[in-house]
């Protein structure tokens, strides 16, 4: 009797510990990597940035985030398993990505595996010629010189649209260097969902320019572009996602200029939301709850020369 209680009383937690195990979440891996210093002090600090984020993404149950500082990195394991890949850097022709056809290649067969790739600020700008195409393909657009602009504003964006990425997020108004105009697949104004050969495009966050914010000046070239100024009125995407035919998602975010920035919890939690649906974790309700301090701020900024006067 007593080995027949035994044998039952196993049983019984065998099939609980294997219900629980079947609960938990899996896990999901996303590698953020910082792009090498550029600009003045607390601009494009990638590096202070990616960390940044990766400490508020540490608490967040199902997701395994991991970082790389100063570009690709040099041993490339840390992308072995990836579910998402965030590229928060300078672009161009100084794109991480582009610098080999090995590394487009490479970028090109995460995607077709249905990995998420998301570009950050200057990151999402490419050559068009060199990756345009591509970018369309991954993340839905990109910043292209002498079409896209890059003026520094304060777009309000008070009109959020129900996603996973909005979870949370109040509407809100940041200065940085917003760019808009992007080259959207389709050659779409990006401002309105939409679904392109199995492709959805979601813009996220979507606000109007002024007449005097088309008419510049941009960072560079300074302006103002004929066809910038003859979209007065349009609203336009600074924000938008894609979920790809093959099963991946893509991101561009063109904030993320101003190091400060990351103050702003509605800024960094439309972003931190955003790393989640990126690799196909669950954004928990109310968004991802982050809290950073003034030290937080100060951490990890590269060594930069002070901005002359």
């Amino acid at each position: 009797m007593k080995k027949y209680l035994g044998c039952c009383l196993f049983s019984v937690l065998s099939l609980l510990v294997g219900h629980g195990l079947a609960n938990e979440p899996e896990t999901r891996k996303l590698v953020i990597i910082a792009g090498k210093p550029s600009h003045p002090p607390r601009m494009h600090e990638f590096n202070a940035g990616v960390q940044l984020i990766h400490k508020c993404l540490e608490h967040v149950e199902g997701l395994d985030a991991e970082f790389v500082l100063n570009g690709w990195p040099e041993d490339e394991s840390v992308f072995a398993d990836a579910d998402a890949v965030v590229f928060y850097m300078d672009g161009g022709k100084k794109h991480e990505i582009v610098q080999s056809e090995e590394r487009m290649r490479q970028v090109d067969q995460w995607t077709q595996q249905g990995v998420g790739i998301g570009c950050m600020h200057y990151g999402v700008e490419v050559l068009a010629d060199q990756a345009g195409s591509q970018f369309k393909r991954w993340i839905g657009g990109h910043y292209e010189n002498m079409f896209s602009c890059n003026p520094i504003w304060q777009p309000n964006f008070s009109q959020l649209p129900k996603h996973p990425i909005t979870s949370g997020v109040k509407p809100f108004a940041v200065e940085d260097e917003w760019y808009f105009n992007m080259r959207f697949v389709a050659d779409l104004d990006g401002n309105q969902p939409a679904e392109i050969d199995g492709m959805k495009f979601q813009p996220i966050l979507v606000a109007s320019p002024s007449d005097d914010v088309r008419d510049g000046p941009y960072v560079y070239p300074k302006g103002p572009y004929e066809h910038i100024q003859a979209n007065a009125a349009r609203a336009e995407a600074m924000m938008w996602v894609v979920e790809r035919a093959d099963g991946g998602r893509g991101m561009g975010f063109t904030g993320g200029h101003f190091h400060d920035n990351w103050a702003n919890d509605d800024y960094r939690k439309v972003v931190l939301n955003a790393m989640l649906w990126l690799a196909k974790v669950d954004v928990p309700e109310g968004g991802v709850h982050s809290k950073i301090s003034a030290a937080d701020l100060e951490a990890n900024l590269d060594p930069k020369p002070k901005k002359r006067k």
